[in-house]
């Protein structure tokens, strides 16, 4: 019993809220030795964090391997940071994250120092960095164990979230002691219509578990989501209106397309109306979609809506000075870099355009200034002060963040669940979702993950809190 005492890890989120996603991890083995891993190595796109992207609160020289989840900014952007201070170890991801990080790496490097330029401010850090970053990558199947040293074993399972997501488990040994187990949830959905969702393995659902949850919408159930996207397209279109649609690269813009053109199919909506595709990421991402080896089904790969154009930065003035009805489809999807930030100046002031958010919009982006504004009242976008007149409409029906009850019924499926950590939430969104996992799921604690404790389990669950010591 006292080897077993002695065998625990450390955890803590390194992000206070939602972006930024990190997770450090230390081990404590019985013969003195420690393992430290991270899961994630986000950019902090909130505005009141944004200093914290130059802060990496551990020694990165100490860090034996990292670990992704899934190829979104907030989760990956700080990686080649993390190797100009000195990381030069592996970074596990699966096959399709590993094809698609590269990419987003690249952008986010070019998005970072045109704003560096504007502030006159140093980039956080160069192209040589991102390629010694995608240097590192090694490639993970799904549901396959990896052994990472004699200790510790990591498996990926599929995860709806994005393609190329996953959740993943940490299985941590030592001779003459039991597994601690820790499973790491990402940014989970359940479903993803573009790939093939496994069910968990029995085996994995039998384990001693210490469970890391996200909770971006753990305080709204399924049965809450108003499908409004169509009929606002619809709507605006009818009276001769322009629809701004701010997207995601990855995930959001082809699924915004995919469902354009269902509604073409449907009838709905005329083929004769231009629906104009802008960012560069994002189309790059739709022509992998459509001829890349990423793990699509077969019969998804045809998603483009008819009358469909891609937009360059050439052409993009003349769409700008077109006021015939029409769709434009463009990145980012919480409106703060991209050409959104071209379109909406343009269009927020107009009485008949719809800007049509479709997913999370964090605190301190344009998206979320823009909903914090009554229509009339003045509103300052891309450096203008305009009052706001168009239409701004946000939906979750395209969220790819399962809902609270969907959260609820995934950890359901654990038999011995020892403790849940709530993470990647708004902070009074985590404290209403961990207060429901106490009253419906049957675990023995659940915690809050934050900046300011560390949690020490073992393969039993929680042995204590502590406060917060970096390096």
């Amino acid at each position: 019993m006292g080897e077993k005492n002695r065998f625990y890890v450390d955890i803590m989120a390194l992000h206070p809220e939602v972006t930024g996603s990190c997770n450090l991890i230390i081990c404590k083995l019985p013969n003195n030795e420690t393992i430290r891993f991270i899961v994630d190595c986000g950019l902090f796109q909130e505005r009141e964090y944004e200093e914290l992207n130059y802060t990496l609160p551990f020694n990165t020289e100490s860090i034996d391997f990292c670990l992704i989840t899934h190829n979104h900014t907030d989760h990956i952007g700080r990686l080649p940071y993390m190797v100009r201070k000195g990381y030069f170890k592996k970074i596990y991801a699966t096959e399709d994250t590993c094809m698609l990080l590269p990419i987003a790496l690249k952008d986010s490097y070019k998005v970072l120092r045109d704003v560096s330029k504007r502030k006159n401010i140093k980039c956080l850090y160069d192209e040589t960095d991102v390629e010694r970053t995608i240097q590192h990558l090694e490639k993970c199947e799904y549901e396959k164990t990896y052994s990472i040293n004699k200790n510790i074993k990591v498996t990926f399972f599929t995860n709806g979230h994005l393609i190329g997501a996953a959740c993943i488990l940490v299985q941590i040994s030592y001779p003459d002691c039991e597994d601690i187990n820790l499973f790491f949830t990402g940014d989970y959905n359940n479903t993803n219509i573009f790939t093939t969702i496994n069910p968990l393995p029995k085996w994995v659902k039998e384990l001693q578990l210490t469970i890391i949850q996200e909770s971006t919408y753990g305080d709204m159930d399924s049965n809450e989501i108003k499908k409004c996207f169509k009929d606002n397209i619809l709507s605006s279109l009818e009276n001769d209106g322009t629809v701004i649609t701010p997207v995601f690269s990855l995930g959001r813009s082809q699924e915004i397309l995919y469902e354009l053109m269902k509604m073409q199919q449907e009838g709905l909506l005329s083929t004769e109306i231009p629906i104009y595709f802008d960012g560069k990421l994002a189309i790059q991402y739709t022509e992998l979609y459509l001829k890349g080896k990423l793990h699509i089904k077969e019969e998804m790969k045809k998603f483009l809506p008819e009358n469909l154009t891609y937009v360059s930065k050439d052409s993009r003035p003349e769409i700008l000075e077109n006021t015939d009805r029409k769709i434009i489809v463009t990145t980012s999807g919480m409106g703060s870099y991209g050409p959104a930030q071209t379109y909406i100046p343009e269009y927020i002031s107009r009485k008949n355009s719809l800007i049509q958010f479709t997913g999370y919009t964090a605190e301190g982006t344009l998206g979320r200034r823009l909903k914090d504004t009554e229509n009339e009242e003045m509103v300052q976008v891309g450096g203008l002060v305009t009052k706001k007149r168009a239409r701004v409409e946000y939906t979750t029906e395209f969220s790819a963040h399962a809902k609270a009850d969907e959260l609820i019924e995934f950890l359901k499926q654990f038999e011995n669940l020892k403790l849940v950590l709530v993470n990647h939430g708004e902070e009074d969104v985590k404290e209403k979702f961990a207060e429901r996992i106490v009253n419906e799921v049957n675990t023995k604690r659940v915690g809050l993950l934050g900046r300011e404790y560390f949690f020490r389990v073992n393969s039993y669950g929680l042995i204590k809190t502590l406060s917060a010591k970096f390096k």
